[in-house]
C-alpha cells in the first residue's frame, strides 16, 4: 500500500481484490511496484527473525517472526484489516530455517507456474512448510510453521471458495 501511495496509483484496497500485498499490486499492472511490495513484505519477518535472533536468541526470532507475521495481517494502523501474510512467512521462514523458507518459495513457484493461480500456490506452500521444516530437521520450528499456515489458509477463505467455484483470478490478470 505504501509503495502504491507513493507511486501515484491511489488507495490500494480499493484495486482488485482490495488485499495491501503484491498479487494485487501486481493486478495494477505494475511490475517493479508488485516486486517492491513482495521484498519489502518479506523483508519485514525476515528483519524481525535476524534482530530478535542476534540479541535474544532462537526462541525470540520465532516470537518475532510470528509477530511480524500477525502485525501485517492485522496491522493497527489498517484496522486490522492487512495483507494475506504469504511474502511475510516465507521471508520469515527464510531467515528461520533458509532450507526450508528456500523450498517453500520453491514450492510457491512452481504451483504457481503449474496453474498461474496465486492463492492456491500460497495455500499448497504453506501447507507444505510444515513437512519441510520436519525433512530438513527444523522439527522445532513444526509448530510455528503450523500456527501461521492456518491463519493463512484463514485469510484465503475468500480464494478457497473461488477455487472451489472455478473462478479464482490466474496471476498476473487485472482486478
Amino acid at each position: 500500500m505504501v509503495i502504491t501511495r507513493m507511486l501515484g496509483m491511489g488507495d490500494l484496497r480499493k484495486i482488485g481484490s482490495g488485499n495491501i500485498g503484491a498479487t494485487n499490486v501486481l493486478r495494477t499492472g505494475n511490475k517493479p511496484a508488485a516486486l517492491a511490495t513482495l521484498l519489502l513484505d518479506s523483508g519485514k519477518g525476515a528483519i524481525a527473525v535476524l534482530i530478535a535472533r542476534y540479541f535474544l536468541g532462537e526462541t525470540a526470532a520465532q516470537v518475532a517472526g510470528a509477530a511480524a507475521f500477525i502485525g501485517h495481517i492485522y496491522p493497527i494502523w489498517l484496522r486490522f484489516h492487512g495483507g494475506k501474510g504469504v511474502a511475510t512467512f516465507l521471508g520469515t521462514m527464510i531467515a528461520l530455517a533458509w532450507p526450508v523458507g528456500l523450498a517453500a518459495c520453491a514450492v510457491w513457484l512452481l504451483t504457481a507456474v503449474v496453474t498461474r493461480i496465486s492463492s492456491l500456490s500460497a495455500l499448497v506452500s504453506a501447507a507444505a512448510t510444515v513437512p519441510l521444516a520436519y525433512a530438513f530437521g527444523h522439527r522445532d520450528l513444526m509448530m510455528l510453521a503450523a500456527g501461521l499456515s492456518v491463519l493463512i489458509f484463514w485469510r484465503h477463505r475468500s480464494n478457497i471458495a473461488r477455487l472451489a467455484a472455478g473462478v479464482e483470478p490466474k496471476i498476473g490478470k487485472k482486478g
